[in-house]
């Protein structure tokens, strides 16, 4: 079963990517390409937990993935209140 709930959340963060970047071309503020890109790397987390099969002491390198992500969103705020 988790395999499966990794793979909806994996297609739920794709999905989410693709609606901010259909914010960005229509209103083009670089806030929404972070934001995409953020779901996107988070999809890929998701994705690499779902079908990887690695054991729970071994999915720390997977988890980088996450902070990548979360370090987009950040770096998107901090852009757009900087100008």
């Amino acid at each position: 079963m988790n395999p499966f709930l990794h793979g909806a959340i994996a297609m739920a963060c794709s999905v989410a990517g693709l609606y901010f970047l259909h914010f960005w071309r229509l209103v083009r503020d670089r806030f929404f390409v972070f934001l995409a890109l953020a779901f996107w790397v988070l999809a890929a987390h998701w994705s690499a937990l779902g079908i990887g099969g690695i054991p729970e002491e071994s999915r720390h390198h997977i988890y980088l993935l996450r902070l990548l992500a979360f370090t987009l969103i950040l770096a998107g705020i901090l852009d757009k209140n900087r100008r």
